[in-house]
């Protein structure tokens, strides 16, 4: 047997010991006994309270009951059964609880006729809408101790006005103080796991941008090598095909001299635009998006469009994230554009419901394989948006959508 298990069995006695020889006396004894036979049973402390929620109601009947217990600095965490309120779905600061005096030590208890009335509970800022949505009217508030701190609240509410009086306080009390130890260990326990999860989740985003950045690495050394190829294959070819027309024994007509000149200029115009987007410094970007759509597709017969549903939040991004949104949104053109044989390439900027920046690039082509997509430079992709904190969705829906999603809207 544990030293917490031990604890409790004494504390339990204890119990046993002061509760009246009569029927009643008994029945909250063998009570007691099953709360604590059951937590011993418990590791999980979004449960155990729903599981011997039965017991404790052979002891003290109730509408709703929830444990608080301190979280964070300034902040508690809820566990209830009975009526599931919004108590148990999110955290609360302790200076808004509805039972903050107990928390804080400055009242032994809490005794209300009509939680709905009562300043005590209702106060300005307070988090009671539980209180007035479900009309938990007459409540019980005592404290959790462990080791002479208190570490929470055990709480009572029931909707009938005046249902508790004040020989149901030392009754929550001694409930309050079988409860304590276990749910002090269970929460220490959940805390426990979440930092371990936490720290691991760290370290494989920590693994994972080390991965990231290598692959980064050897991509920007294959665009370097790729941009050299192409000034050797393309500009120098077209330079050295020029030089030596001007100086053979035919000299090109002035004219058509320009118009070679001309071309290359063009053709190295256009290698710059894509190793360099100086549209997206200039004018934005939608406009450079746009301006790479119109490009990527050429003269074939592809219906593009780019809709800004954000009045432009991508420019209001930090260069990092908004250079890297536009190359991930380029290469998803450009995977539409030669691959996908689309008819409709559509690219739009959107904000979600929960203020996170969406761009999506989505064409009616053929989908993208397996094969497709390693040729393709998906992973890419995925490289540059992991680097920025950003989600990346692939998926076929009548051709393929890839969506990109920013955890924070740009104000």
């Amino acid at each position: 047997m544990t030293s917490l298990q031990t604890a409790a069995a004494v504390r339990a006695e204890h119990l046993r010991a002061e509760t009246p020889p009569d029927g009643s006396g008994a029945a909250r004894s063998a009570a007691f006994a099953r709360i604590s036979a059951r937590l011993a049973e418990e590791v999980e402390i979004g449960s155990a309270l729903r599981v011997i929620a039965p017991e404790i109601a052979e002891v003290l009947p109730f509408s709703h009951v929830d444990i608080c217990l301190h979280d964070t600095p300034g902040w508690v965490v809820s566990f209830e059964a009975g009526i599931e309120t919004r108590w148990s779905q999110r955290r609360t600061r302790v200076q808004y609880s509805p039972v903050r005096d107990v928390l804080q030590g400055r009242s032994p208890a809490m005794l209300s006729a009509n939680a709905m009335e009562d300043p005590q509970q209702t106060f300005p800022g307070a988090c009671c809408e539980p209180i007035l949505n479900h009309r938990l009217r007459a409540r019980i508030t005592v404290p959790l101790r462990v080791m002479g701190k208190v570490t929470g609240t055990l709480n009572f509410s029931h909707g009938t006005e005046g249902f508790y009086g004040p020989g149901q306080v030392p009754l929550a009390q001694a409930l309050a103080d079988l409860l304590a130890p276990w749910f002090h260990a269970l929460h220490g326990a959940a805390r426990a796991t979440q930092a371990a999860q936490l720290r691991a989740r760290a370290q494989e985003q920590a693994e994972g941008l080390r991965q990231g950045a290598l692959e980064l690495t050897q991509t920007l050394e294959q665009e370097r090598q790729r941009i050299g190829m192409d000034l050797h294959d393309q500009t120098l070819a077209d330079l050295t095909r020029i030089l030596r027309e001007l100086t053979g024994d035919a000299p090109l007509d002035r004219d058509l001299l320009a118009e070679r000149v001309t071309d290359t200029i063009d053709d190295l115009r256009a290698l710059i635009d894509t190793a360099v987007p100086t549209l997206l410094d200039l004018f934005g970007f939608a406009h450079a998006v746009r301006v790479h759509l119109e490009r990527a597709v050429g003269s074939e017969s592809v219906e593009v469009d780019v809709e800004d549903e954000t009045e432009g939040a991508p420019d209001r991004l930090g260069a990092t994230e908004r250079t890297a949104l536009f190359r991930i949104t380029q290469e998803a053109i450009n995977n539409a554009a030669r691959h996908a044989g689309a008819h409709r390439i559509l690219v739009t900027v959107s904000s979600e419901p929960q203020d996170r920046l969406r761009i999506t690039i989505s064409d009616d082509g053929i989908g993208i394989g397996p094969e497709v997509g390693r040729r393709s430079g998906l992973s890419h992709l995925r490289t540059r948006a992991h680097l920025i904190g950003a989600d990346l969705e692939i998926v076929a829906d009548a051709g393929t959508r890839v969506t990109v999603t920013l955890p924070e809207f740009p104000a």
